[in-house]
C-alpha cells in the first residue's frame, strides 16, 4: 500500500459519551467525488505531514480548525481503469475543532445523525468501513473499482493499530 498516493479523510463527530451520535458530511461540488456525501479532505502537498494536510483540507473545505485528529482507517483504493485516482486514504476523526462547518466553493457540509448516513449517495465503498469506524473499531481496507465507480473487490479488516 505505500507506493500509492498519500490522501487524507476528515470527519467531525459529535458525541455522547464516547457513542458518536452525529458525523458532519459535505457534498462535494466539483472535481473528483462531485455530487457525493462524503468528509473532507484531499491529497498531501510536498513538504506536508498527513495530519498537516488533513487539518488544511478541513480549513479551505469546511472552514474549521482542527485541534485533534484521531487516525481510524487506512484505505487502498484502485482503479484499474484509471490509475491516476489511485491513492491510500488516511481517515480521521475529530470531536475538537474551531469555527462552524460552513460552505466553501468545493463542498457544502451538513450533519447527520449516525443512524441515517445517506450511503446511497456517498462513494460505494462507504457502507463497508464507516459504519465499523462510527462504532469503534479501526480499519483497514482495499477496494478496488471499476468503470462507473462500481465496487469489484473489498476487503476490510478491523486493527488494533494503524
Amino acid at each position: 500500500m505505500s507506493d500509492l498516493r498519500n490522501s487524507t479523510l476528515v470527519f467531525l463527530v459529535k458525541r455522547t459519551g464516547e457513542d458518536i451520535t452525529e458525523i458532519c458530511l459535505a457534498m462535494k461540488k466539483r472535481g473528483f467525488g462531485k455530487g457525493r456525501w462524503n468528509g473532507v479532505g484531499g491529497k498531501v502537498e510536498k513538504g506536508e505531514t498527513i495530519e498537516q494536510a488533513a487539518a488544511r483540507e478541513a480549513k479551505e473545505e469546511i472552514s474549521v480548525s482542527i485541534a485533534a485528529l484521531t487516525k481510524v482507517a487506512e484505505l487502498a483504493f484502485m482503479f484499474p481503469h484509471n490509475p491516476a485516482f489511485d491513492q491510500l486514504v488516511h481517515v480521521y476523526l475529530t470531536d475538537t475543532w474551531d469555527g462552524a462547518p460552513s460552505e466553501s466553493e468545493e463542498m457544502d457540509p451538513r450533519w447527520y445523525p449516525v443512524g441515517d448516513i445517506p450511503f446511497g449517495s456517498m462513494w460505494p465503498d462507504d457502507e463497508f468501513w464507516l459504519p465499523i469506524v462510527v462504532a469503534g473499531s479501526k480499519v483497514r481496507g482495499s477496494f478496488t473499482f471499476g468503470e462507473g465507480d462500481v465496487v469489484l473487490a473489498q476487503e476490510v479488516s478491523t486493527v488494533e493499530t494503524l
